[in-house]
Formats: C-alpha cells, structure tokens, sequence
C-alpha cells in the first residue's frame, strides 16, 4: 500500500459569490457579499472536510496540494491556514511543496494575498479567463480587465514561486481579433504559466440552455481551431514550452500538481465532487453539500478496481493530453495487459499520423503540437473506439489496484 501511497492532495472548495454561465463544477453560490470567517456554510463545510482528511490512513509528506473549487479564496487566510495544518497534521507536507490556490480576481485584496503566503501558499491560479469587459459580461463574471491586470500586479509584488493565468477561448461573441488582444493583454502581465482553455458547453449550463435556444453566438469550428493555432504560435514565440494540451509554462515554471493528474499517478481528494485515485481505484464524492456530509457518515464499501478497459481508456486520455505522449508497454502494465495488446492502436490512429495530427515512435504515441493538441478530441474518439472494439482485452494477470 505504501507504493501506491499518494504524495499530492486536492481539496475541493465549492463556494462561489455566484455561478458563471459556463460552469459545470460542483459549486455552491453565497452570494456577492458572502464568505470568509462570518459564513456558517464555510464553517460548517470545512469541519466535514477536516473530518475526511483525519479518517484516511497516514502517508508519506505531500508534495503538492491544489485548493480548487469553486472560488477557495472565498476562505479567509485563517481558515486556509487551518486546512493546510490539517493535511501537515495527517501526512506532512514536503520541504519544497508546491500549495496552490485559485483565485477570483474580485474576490481578494493584496493584504489578503500576504496572509495566504504567510500560511504556506506558494503559487496561485488567477481565474482572469478574458481581458474583454464586454466577453467577462457575457460569461457572468464579477470582475472586469482591471481587476485583472490589478491582481497581476499583486502576484508580481508576492514573491511567489510561480503562478498561472486562465484563459478561455471560443467564447460567445469573441472574434480573432478579440482573442489575439486579450492574448496580448495577458502577456503584458508576465504570467510565468499559462492555461488556455476551449470552451466546452455543458448541458444544463446557462450557456447550454441558451445553445438549445439558438441564442449562443459562437465562433464556428474553424475560427476556434485558427485561435488554439494562433495561441502556440504567439506563446511559444513568446518563450513559453507548450507542455500540455492547455497549458503553456516559462522554463522551470510547469505546473507540477497538474502534472500528477496526466502521468497517471495517485493523489488524495477531499470535499464534495472531489476524486480520489489510489492505484487503479477512483472514488468521486457527492456534487453536492447534503449528499457529502451523508457521505462521511456512512461506513463504505470498499470500491472495486475498474475493469482494464475502463483503466486503460483513462490512462489513454490523461497520458495523450502531455507533450511526451503515452507508452503502450506502460499502457499494458499499468492494466495488466498481455504485451502487444495495443499493438493494433497504432493502425488504427494511421489517419491522424496522416494528418499531421499525431506521431508513432516505436510504441509511444504523442500528438503534435500545436494540431494534434487542438484537434485531441476527433484523435481520442478513434483510439477510444478502437478499444471499445477489441474488448475484451486479453490480461495477463489481474489488474494492479
């Protein structure tokens, strides 16, 4: 148990002052004057989620925790602090962990970015998303530009370690032109990481009512692979290394708890929607409050490992999604896969290497950059399907859990 012991942990926390248009996650809106110290619905839910970090077995020290959510600097620095004490508490945190935080550019102060680095936040996730007031309105953003290019300011003065600024591109309404400035916009800011996001419309969104309803103008398909194209030209240009499909990073500045999630590796989740991953077994929490304090007080059943395919087709996904690829032969032990099992993948993805899309080294399969990054989606439908296909895959053993 101790190998498949996690080294990095997220928590969840999902308050929001309220829910942008787009937003699919597990949130829970306060309103716009809500949060910190005062709010009993903060209290209340980070005594559950202390409860779950005191029940899981001890570990090895952490090195990397991401508090995500949600808006987590709705927390005060005290309660921030206090969760982290919890986590050191049960596993240690390692001597030069990376503790990031996300933060809302209208949700916090630079005094309040000084008490977060004084309880052990060293890098945090600015959720800026555009540069274009009128773009912000449309995605139902508190903040404006200004408040973004002020919070960057901030971060610059906090002596952090590193830092990353969100953007999302394809938005309703955003011409090339549009993006090209907000592109711009956050270079001038001097952001040693990047993410850049496709939207992606969620059904039961208000984005996804408004699609069914024929009032979504959106950039066609096209205009939003010209502005992902566009990205890693004027990024890597700029010095960036294009490391993952989203996320573009200075020289010794890549995200290291993200990479945790793409390599396959195992990580702790705690809060409600979180997920867990210990070997081949994941377990997703409650998306909602109720339903994840029932959670905690209910003796669980040991979960199952998924079956191979489920794994492999997991694996396939996260591992394609980094600039190194994926390996077959790690594919095939990682699953307990009889070697040469996903020798025929290679084939069937023949028309992506066509198509500049994807590359096959000996049996490592890597999407090329900057194409294959933004056309991943039409490259893993066909990898999945092909294993839909061939299922059942022939196990040598029974999968590692």
């Amino acid at each position: 148990m101790q190998d498949l012991a996690p080294r990095s942990a997220y928590l969840h926390i999902p308050f929001c002052h309220r829910r942008c248009f787009y937003c699919d996650f597990a949130v829970v809106p306060l309103g716009d004057h809500a949060g910190g110290e005062g709010s009993g619905a903060i209290r209340a839910y980070l005594d559950w989620i202390r409860q779950e970090i005191d029940a899981v077995p001890a570990g090895p020290p952490l090195s990397t925790v991401y508090l995500g959510g949600g808006t987590p600097s709705m927390l005060s620095p005290q309660q921030v602090g206090s969760l982290l004490q919890t986590l050191g508490d049960r596993f240690g945190l390692a001597a030069a962990a990376e503790v990031t935080m996300e933060l809302d550019p209208a949700s916090f102060a630079e005094q309040q970015l000084t008490a977060y680095r004084q309880v052990g936040v060293n890098r945090v996730s600015l959720g800026a998303q555009s540069f274009d007031d009128g773009v912000l309105v449309r995605l139902g953003r508190r903040h404006r530009a200004a408040a973004v290019r002020q919070a960057c300011g901030w971060l610059r003065r906090a002596g952090l370690r590193s830092w990353n600024l969100d953007l999302i591109a394809a938005l309703p309404g955003q011409s090339m032109a549009h993006w090209s400035a907000s592109l711009a916009a956050a270079l001038a800011e001097a952001p040693p990481h990047l993410s850049v996001y496709e939207l992606t419309i969620e059904p039961g969104t208000v984005f996804g009512r408004q699609l069914e309803r024929g009032q979504l103008d959106l950039p066609g398909e096209d205009a939003a692979l010209e502005m992902l194209l566009a990205t890693h030209r004027t990024l890597v240009a700029a010095g960036y290394g294009h490391y993952e499909i989203s996320s573009f990073a200075l020289p010794g500045h890549v995200a290291r708890h993200n990479r945790v999630y793409w390599s396959g590796a195992n990580w702790w989740g705690f809060g409600m929607g979180a997920t867990s991953a210990i070997g081949a077994v994941r377990v997703a929490r409650p998306r909602t409050r109720m339903a994840y304090r029932r959670w905690l007080e209910q003796p669980l059943p040991a979960p199952l490992p998924p079956q191979p395919l489920e794994r492999l087709e997991d694996l396939l996904i996260v591992g394609l999604r980094r600039r190194e690829g994926v390996s077959l032969a790690r594919l095939e032990a990682l699953t307990g896969l009889m070697p040469g099992t996903l020798d025929g993948l290679g084939d069937a993805l023949a028309w992506a290497v066509r198509e500049a899309l994807l590359c096959i080294e000996g049996r490592r399969l890597r999407l090329t950059a900057p194409l294959g990054f933004a056309r991943s989606n039409q490259v893993l439908r066909s990898g999945l399907a092909w294993l839909e296909g061939v299922a059942p895959l022939p196990c040598k053993s029974p999968s590692p859990g």
